[in-house]
């Protein structure tokens, strides 16, 4: 981060602002939860999108870019806009399929980063009034330092993850992402499919959950939690699933391992590492 630029606010400062904007986006969410809304479709049935989806991003970018003129924002609804040195990546309402189901599991994910660094991040959970945040020196919850617990063993532990979906029967095969699927269920203690990977990750960092895993996130899912459960303590690994090269930063591969403090899951590991071959090969087959 160039620290001697004026444009380019301190991370504490990033992380305020992502702070007061998630807050200030998600409570007017609150009274049209489990209201009537219209629910739109984008690439199929299994990606849903409402107009309060649209409208919160609107927000959000109004207001970063009064707060942060030096910004460049990308949003899940309506892609990039600006060009600053301050890249925001914004998802107005990260569960929306559960948002517009009437489960109280989703949030508003702000995450900033410079020189292709996450260094300030907010992840606001309107329903438990929860907000996680964090910067390059720490995270918090609700303003108290988060530290993550140390991790369960495996046959203890709770693991949430959306796998396998529609798309991962079609890349995969179905045979193989169901037997995936049972060696997990076998292996952990619990196992949650709650539809929000940045409030998932976000739970990990506070200890109510122990392990996730994703085959299908973007970088505004993420940007703000990795930051959070990294800076309490828990470890995320991503996977490139054949879509970015490796060595790609963390928020741009579109899968991952998540654990809280020192979690060793060693089947988590040989089942996302199997899902990650078999998408790389696919990628890497030759056209017929």
């Amino acid at each position: 981060m160039t620290s001697t630029d004026p444009a380019i606010p301190s991370p504490a400062r990033l992380r305020e602002v992502a702070e007061a904007v998630a807050r200030a986006a998600g409570t007017p969410l609150i009274p049209v939860f489990r209201s009537g809304m219209t629910v739109d479709y984008k690439a199929d049935l299994h990606d849903p999108v409402t107009v309060h989806d649209k409208r919160t991003e609107a927000v959000i970018r109004e207001q970063l870019l009064a707060q942060v003129p030096a910004s460049a924002i990308v949003g899940e609804e309506g892609g990039e806009i600006g060009n600053g040195p301050v890249k925001w990546f914004v998802d107005p309402i990260d569960g929306t399929s559960n948002f517009a189901a009437g489960l109280a599991f989703w949030c508003v994910s702000i995450g900033a980063v410079v020189d292709g660094r996450i260094v300030a991040g907010a992840v606001y959970d309107p329903m438990a009034d929860n907000l996680f945040s964090a910067d390059t020196k720490g995270a918090w919850l609700n303003g108290a330092p988060l530290r993550c617990p140390e991790a369960r063993d495996e046959a203890r532990a709770t693991l949430i993850t959306g796998y396998p979906v529609q798309r991962d029967f079609r890349l995969e095969g179905r045979d193989a992402a169901l037997a995936g699927l049972g060696d997990l269920v076998s292996a952990f203690s619990t196992l949650r499919r709650p539809g929000s990977a940045a409030l998932s990750l976000c739970h990990i960092a506070a200890g109510w959950a122990d392990a996730a895993a994703g085959f299908g996130v973007n970088a505004w899912d993420v940007t703000a939690a990795i930051l959070i459960l990294e800076h309490a303590g828990g470890s995320y690994r991503p996977l490139t699933l054949g879509k970015t090269h490796d060595g790609t930063p963390a928020h741009h591969c579109p899968g991952y391992v998540a654990t809280g403090r020192g979690g060793r899951y060693p089947t988590l590991d040989r089942v996302a590492d199997a899902v990650d071959a078999r998408r790389r090969a696919t990628a890497s087959a030759p056209a017929l």
